[in-house]
This record gives structure tokens, sequence and C-alpha cells, in this order.
């Protein structure tokens, strides 16, 4: 499918639009074409790396009086995960209400006394599509959500799991490189509803008395909606979302991206994007990768896409595991959400629309940094890889809808 995009409107004065213009307009598409409002009043803290991520969620665990829910595809073993399950079990025995929704599949490899741990200590631990008990069908849609949200006032998401992985601050090949955000503010309640929406599935008790429904003052200037990717048949949320934010680009498209898979589509509308003038720029893992069939998938792309003005990086030091997006200075993107075929026709996913300059420069910010560390894919060398790295692309193509 081909994409097409008028030219830019004009502002009433005959020039090109104001900031606060370019801001509200992109507001409007994306509520009027997701369906979903935005909220004002927010506070965005971003969060870099496990050092910063980690230590935030823990503080507001065991600052915890009322309520605590979380969900997480991957929730591994380390020290870390170790430290999550005694702050959560901590919370419950002091009377805190604690729920934990893990995937079936991202989780399984937690260890069994952290379970028990939290069991023992009153906190609800429930599973979200156990492969054994599924259909082939289902097994293939996973929860990828990331989601904390503590009293009802502050909420978490992002791309980080629990895991050993993403401790510290991306030094070395140990410590990933991931992207988080705290939120406070009305866009905690698209956050929860997040969580609801996947537990409401798994368990019989939605909601309890514990649940006091409170309103929300503004924290902050942030325009933020929360999307809600679910998996389905037919078109995906996340695929309206990232279109809209495509085609909406009239200078800058920036994509981080700890798997890129997307099918032809997307890729010609990245290809449009680019040749109307918009500078596109994608930032993905380099040597450093843990699904390298994912990586052949999206190369197959990489001569499209460089031939048609597309800039491609490499991150080097570590596994690049943010999901990033940011657009023209004035909105960003940050969740879940990976510009791969999984998390856009399949998973369970959330994203934030951030219609905010500060925190849009902030994001751009660090995309900066990361491409200081990066290799660029040169398009005439590119051209000139090996006939083994050819076939080798050519031969994930049949699965890539599955990466």
């Amino acid at each position: 499918m081909t994409s097409t995009r008028s030219e830019s409107p004009l502002s009433e004065q005959g020039t090109a639009p104001s900031l606060p213009e370019r801001k509200q307009r992109m507001r409007r598409r994306l509520e009027r074409l997701i369906g979903i409002a935005a909220t004002e009043g927010n506070a965005l803290v971003p969060l870099r790396n496990g050092d910063e991520i980690f230590a935030a969620m823990l503080r507001s665990i065991r600052s915890a009086e009322h309520t605590v829910d979380m969900m997480t595809f991957v929730y591994w073993r380390g020290e870390i995960a170790r430290e999550f399950a005694k702050a959560l079990a901590d919370r419950a025995r002091n009377g805190v209400r604690v729920r934990l929704l893990l995937d079936g599949f991202g989780s399984r490899l937690i260890e069994q006394d952290l379970l028990d741990l939290m069991d023992r200590a009153g906190a609800e631990v429930t599973w979200f599509r156990k492969p054994l008990y599924l259909s082939p069908l289902k097994q293939n849609h996973r929860c990828h959500r990331k989601v904390l949200v503590v009293d009802e006032s502050v909420a978490y998401t992002g791309g980080v799991g629990i895991a050993e992985e993403w401790c510290g601050n991306a030094r070395n090949e140990n410590e990933w490189r991931d992207t988080h955000v705290q939120v406070r503010g009305p866009a905690v309640d698209g956050i929860a509803a997040a969580f609801a929406q996947n537990w409401a599935e798994c368990h019989d008790t939605l909601f309890d008395a514990r649940d006091r429904f409170t309103g929300h003052t503004p924290q902050g200037d942030a325009v933020v909606q929360v999307v809600r990717g679910s998996a389905s048949f037919g078109w995906h949320d996340m695929q309206t979302l990232m279109r809209v934010m495509l085609e909406s680009a009239e200078e800058r498209f920036r994509l981080a991206t700890a798997y890129f898979a997307p099918d032809a589509y997307f890729v010609d509308l990245l290809c449009a994007a680019a040749r109307r003038g918009v500078e596109v720029d994608i930032l993905l893992p380099g040597p450093h990768t843990d699904k390298r069939v994912c990586r052949l998938a999206g190369q197959n792309f990489y001569e499209d896409l460089l031939a048609c003005g597309v800039r491609i990086f490499q991150y080097q030091p570590t596994m690049m595991h943010a999901k990033v997006i940011t657009v023209d200075r004035v909105a960003a993107l940050i969740g879940s959400t990976n510009f791969n075929r999984r998390s856009l026709d399949h998973d369970e996913e959330i994203m934030l629309a951030v219609l905010d300059e500060d925190f849009t420069a902030t994001m751009d910010g660090h995309f900066d940094e990361d491409l200081q560390v990066s290799e660029r894919i040169e398009k005439g060398r590119w051209k000139r890889r090996s006939a083994t790295q050819r076939i080798r692309e050519a031969a994930v193509a049949p699965i890539r809808r599955f990466l």
C-alpha cells in the first residue's frame, strides 16, 4: 500500500504553523482518529536506565499506603527481581492491596521462591495467558505492557523489565539502555485502565474497597494521551498512533526501538516522510541484541530505507531497549511498543503520546547522546553487503509477522 499525504497547511498569515499550533493540530488528530481524549495538567519525569528507573519505582512501592498495581512482560532473575519481590511482599504484609500481573510466557523464568514470598505476604499474583492452557492462536498474543500504579496517584510505564539485564546505567554490554517515565496527574487513570483491562481477563475481582477512585489535581503542564493497543485481529490502535505521527511529521521524526521488523506498509510511510523532506532517523541495537532473528527481519528493509533518505544508526555500547519516538520537537511517544509486527499486530501494549515541548526536548537530548555512541549505516556500504547476509535476511522474511 502506498502512503500519500497532502502538503502541510499554512497558518492564516500564510506562514508555517507555530509550535503551539502544531501541537494542537496533532492533539486533535490523535483524539479524533484514536477516540481517546488527551488530558492536561500532567507532570512527567523521564527516567533513563536501571539506576534511575528501578530506584524511582521502588521508592514509590515502599511508600505505598493503599494500593500497588503492577504488571510486566519480563520478570526474570537476579538481585533486582528479589528486591522488587521483597518490596511488594512488605507492602502486602502491612495491609496494602498488592496485585502483580505477569505474562505467562515472558515471566516464565521468575524464581518460585519469589512467588512463594509474595503469596505468603498476601500479594495477589496472577498470570496472563499461560501457554500450557491456551489454544495456539491465543499463545501468540502476549501482554507486553509494563505498568506500575501506586495509590492511584503516581504511575510508571516504558520499556524496562524486572531483571538484572536492566540494572546499571548502560555502561557496558551487561547493562541495557532503556527509558521509562513517571507520571502524575490525570493520565494516571489511563495507565491504571491498561492494568485493569488485563487484570479483568485473569481475575474475578476487578476492584475492591481499597480502590478510592480519587480525582486528580493538576501536577504539571504536559498534555498526555494514553493509548492502549490490544491483541486482536484487524487494525490496531498502535498502528493508527504510529501512522498519525509519521504522516503528521513536517520537520523531524526520530525513532528508537529495540526491535525493528515492520511490514512494507510502514516502511512506505517512513520513506514517504523522508521524501517530503522530513529528517527521519532510526536508532536500533548494534552488536548487542537479544533477538538476532528480529534484527535480520528489519535489515531486509535497510536498502529501501536508505535509498529514500532515512538515516539508520546502530547503538554500540549495549542492548538498545528503549521505545521512544519524537516528532517536530513538540510530540513524543514513550511506552512498551516496538516498531515491529509483534507490537503493532499482536501484543497488548501501552504508549503515552506526550504533547509537551520540554519533555520532547529531553527525549531529543537523550537521542542525541545515544547517537554519539552509535554507528551510522552507510548506503553504499550496506548495498555491498555479503550474499550470506542477504540470504539470512530473506530466510526470516516468512516469519517477520511473529517477530
